[in-house]
């Protein structure tokens, strides 16, 4: 087999995903359970940045359908995952509350893209996720969890309520599940792939 020169330039890769760490973001609302999805896969032991709920904080937290919840990230959640051999994917939970909003460019730069986490039961807190990916251009997935003793939508049913492109894969899982976070992974990693970086318009 014929040796390469150290200074020859660069050619294809024969294998595209070789030796390549990846940024993907976790994002969605509040409760959504973004937290639970980077533990679940994480196969380090997460970073959490979780608090728990203040009466203080009350008036603006609104736990309205998850009042059960009693922490909530404040800055971001990471995780780290080896998809497959050569392909390692380095997870950041976005917080869900608006007044934390101002950690998403930083924590966004340089992502290959993200999974929006949603919950039928504040279906509407989905949309600012998916309104910022949507203007950035970057790709992204929705994950419908899968709460126990909620009604199941199906993926057509919950594109058509978030009015998203036709090409944005929708998925329904349980966060908890390590199987299904994987899966959700390796959608994103091909709807990226193939991705068409110019934003969709919304009628």
């Amino acid at each position: 087999m014929p040796s390469v020169p150290s200074d020859a330039p660069a050619g294809p890769r024969s294998a595209p995903w070789s030796a390549v760490a990846l940024k993907i973001l976790v994002a969605g609302g509040f409760g959504a359970g973004k937290t639970t999805l980077v533990g679940a896969v994480s196969e380090i032991r997460p970073l959490r940045t979780e608090e728990l709920l203040s009466e203080r904080g009350r008036p603006v937290d609104d736990t309205a359908g998850v009042e059960g919840k009693r922490t909530t990230t404040v800055a971001m959640d990471f995780g780290r995952i080896d998809l497959r051999p050569g392909l390692a994917l380095y997870l950041f939970g976005t917080p869900g509350q608006d007044r934390f909003w101002f950690l998403w460019d930083e924590l966004a730069s340089g992502a290959l893209g993200a999974v929006v986490l949603a919950d039928t039961r504040r279906l509407a807190d989905s949309f600012p996720s998916v309104d910022y990916f949507e203007q950035r251009g970057l790709p992204f997935v929705v994950a419908v969890n899968c709460f126990e003793g909620t009604e199941v939508y199906a993926p057509d049913d919950v594109r058509a309520a978030l009015d998203l492109d036709p090409r944005v894969p929708v998925l329904l899982c349980d966060a908890r599940r390590r199987e299904d976070g994987k899966e959700l992974l390796a959608r994103l990693v091909e709807h990226a792939a193939g991705f068409d970086a110019a934003p969709a318009a919304r009628g």
